[in-house]
């Protein structure tokens, strides 16, 4: 079983409770609920969005889905450390953007499965079309590993694509990984969590990778201005990133994280 955890900031001015009525569709027919849940954060969403929470829930009641109202916006991590807390011992946690279609269903069944064979793995996110990385990449930093995972006679055989950073757009956080590192942490309310969590992963001894093969679409096309938004405030909070992983790397700031 798995927690899957999406944090919601739709507004009149973003336009995004059409993208975010599109991932839950997505999310609806590609997961099995009655094995795995999802706790939706809404960072206090406008009107249209609170309206089609509500929709969904008559619709179908009988889906592991909950809703997590807040009354101001406190940042897509603090969102979603909010529903991480909630996870049980053993459970491995999904963070998610609300700005994603997923094409195949057992995708959270195959990232479980993943792990298991390898519990080396930390992360294991699934690949946007928009990613830079691939084995013969020129830059060593966009170089990736394929990697055929261990194998038991029988089974199916499983390969996972190694790279240094995974685009936080739906990522498996390992429950080994998460007793080590603790809950996301980010500079402000948007970005670099994904970035500084993927150093995290990897310095407490774990690798991260992405299941090339299941498609899906990034939907946010950024027509609005709340594209230019995030551009701008993730590249103003940049340095203090790079200073608080290199004192991750120093040993100087811990990689554990608390709420």
């Amino acid at each position: 079983m798995a927690l899957i955890a999406m944090a919601v900031f739709d507004t009149e001015e973003n336009k995004r409770t059409e993208l975010t009525r599109s991932t839950l569709l997505s999310l609806y027919d590609t997961v099995d609920w009655d094995k795995h849940r999802l706790f939706i954060i809404d960072n206090n969403s406008c009107g249209a969005t609170k309206t089609m929470f509500g929709n969904m829930a008559i619709r179908n009641p009988m889906l592991n889905w909950t809703v997590i109202t807040l009354p101001e916006n406190i940042g897509t991590a603090c969102a979603i450390n909010k529903a991480w807390a909630l996870r049980n011992p053993g459970e491995h946690c999904i963070k998610m953007d609300n700005d994603v279609v997923i094409h195949q269903s057992g995708w959270v069944d195959e990232m479980e499965e993943a792990i298991a064979n390898d519990p080396l793995i930390g992360q294991i996110g699934l690949k946007r079309k928009d990613c830079w990385e691939f084995p013969g990449h020129a830059n060593p930093e966009f170089r990736s590993e394929l990697i055929m995972l261990p194998h038991i006679a029988g089974d199916r055989w499983r390969v996972v694509e190694r790279q240094k950073h995974i685009i936080g757009t739906c990522v498996m956080h390992s429950s080994a990984l998460l007793d080590k590192v603790g809950y996301l942490w980010q500079p402000g309310l948007y970005g670099h969590d994904d970035v500084v969590m993927s150093h995290r992963s990897e310095l407490a001894g774990f690798y991260n990778c992405m299941l090339p093969h299941i498609n899906i679409d990034h939907i946010d096309h950024g027509e609005t201005s709340y594209q230019g938004w995030k551009e701008k405030y993730a590249g103003e909070q940049t340095q203090q990133v790079i200073d608080v992983v290199h004192q991750m790397i120093r040993g100087e700031r811990s990689i554990y994280f608390e709420m």
